[in-house]
């Protein structure tokens, strides 16, 4: 198998082409929205059940292709996925968690599901396909439900019975950074910028600064730190014990995006400074590919390799590279973009592999199960894309 070269425009535009085409035969549901749950040769082994987080991503999948396409089924699409995630919607106007057979099935309001709920809307404005106060709504309603002014940060959970639990999590205001960045970047509103460096300032300063100067996944309700929250459950697909490696490096590319639009010297520091830690610690250096999580020993807890740390990582060293001109990040974008090349990406069917066990070896035949739709690979690629720099 001949190595591709990873810093050429041409080639990151067709393995996105590639990737999309391993969801298109078979994930339009024409009774609405799509599919959820593929093997590994794009079969969709459950056809009845939905979830929010795959729901909202499809609509960004479309929305990016069309956008960088231009090709109106995609667009189409687009419309497609957003109608749907409306069967989503709760009586108090927040979206819940998961559907079976077009009903709610699971109603608890997640934070983490609402911001995806406003990146769905922020992609789906700037292609056209749902209005500005449709963004706005998107926004004002994680506010109402989710943000806590005087902790600035946003709550995590809300249970089908109305009760905000007393769990904070960085995830889902690392999300919501996300999506604020994205509603700004689309809607020129300066709340959402506004917003968007809030939680920079809170997560990837104040609140890193208790935990080793890294970003730490749980909180108790006065948002200490909880180092035992999931200890017994590292794997944890939404909230696993440990520091998340490609939750620094995630953090960091938000940090760098932000900085693109206004270059504080501070964030990029603390860029540099995230990226380097989940490179020193989360690399195998045996295997290679970046580890799920390190412990507060920096010793790995959780060795398995998922597809969406390697793509966040690569997206962030492409942009620190760019930033700095340093060999380094250059040198770790190749090197994440070699390993997932041999192990993560699928040249059979395409798309990338969800998780390989530490050696990236095989563990599942489920391509996508609900939740994994490529946003993160295909994102990565559209991020690096973005940043320029790229080869022809």
């Amino acid at each position: 198998m001949s190595t591709p070269e990873f810093d050429s425009r041409s080639f990151l535009a067709t393995h996105i082409d590639k990737t999309l085409a391993f969801y298109e035969p078979n994930a339009l549901d024409p009774e609405g929205g799509f599919f959820h749950y593929f093997l590994d040769d794009g079969t969709v082994y459950e056809r009845s059940h939905r979830h929010l987080v795959s729901a909202t991503r499809f609509v960004f999948n479309w929305s990016m292709a069309y956008h960088h396409t231009g090709r109106a089924h995609y667009l189409d699409w687009t419309r497609h996925a957003l109608a749907h995630l409306q069967n989503f919607r709760l009586p108090s106007g927040l979206y819940g968690w998961t559907l079976a057979s077009g009903r709610v099935q699971d109603a608890t309001a997640m934070a983490y599901g609402q911001a995806f709920v406003l990146l769905a809307h922020s992609h789906a404005f700037r292609v056209g396909a749902c209005s500005r106060e449709a963004v706005g709504q998107a926004f004002d309603q994680m506010n109402a439900a989710f943000f806590q002014s005087d902790a600035r940060a946003y709550a995590d959970e809300i249970t089908p019975q109305g009760v905000l639990i007393d769990y904070r999590g960085q995830n889902a205001n690392m999300h919501m950074c996300e999506a604020c960045l994205t509603a700004f970047e689309f809607t020129g509103e300066q709340r959402y910028w506004d917003r968007a460096v809030l939680l920079i300032e809170r997560f990837a300063f104040e609140l890193a600064a208790q935990s080793y100067g890294l970003v730490w996944e749980h909180y108790r309700q006065d948002w200490t730190l909880d180092w035992d929250y999931n200890r017994d459950n590292p794997g944890n697909i939404f909230k696993p014990w440990g520091f998340q490696t490609g939750h620094q490096t995630e953090w960091a590319k938000l940090l760098m995006i932000a900085w693109q639009h206004q270059p504080h010297g501070r964030w990029l520091q603390r860029a540099e400074e995230l990226h380097s830690a989940a490179y020193q610690h989360g690399w195998d250096a045996q295997h290679g590919g970046l580890v799920y999580g390190f412990d507060p020993d920096f010793k790995h807890c959780d060795s398995d390799k998922y597809f969406w740390v390697q793509a966040e990582s690569f997206a962030a060293a492409w942009r620190l590279w760019r930033a700095t001109g340093k060999q380094a990040y250059l040198d770790q974008y190749t090197r994440t973009w070699q390993w997932s090349w041999q192990h993560m990406v699928d040249h059979q069917y395409g798309a990338w592999f969800r998780i390989l066990s530490a050696d990236g070896s095989k563990l599942e035949n489920t391509k996508s199960p609900a939740g994994k739709t490529d946003y993160h690979t295909m994102g990565a690629c559209w991020d690096v894309m973005q940043a320029g720099g790229l080869r022809d």
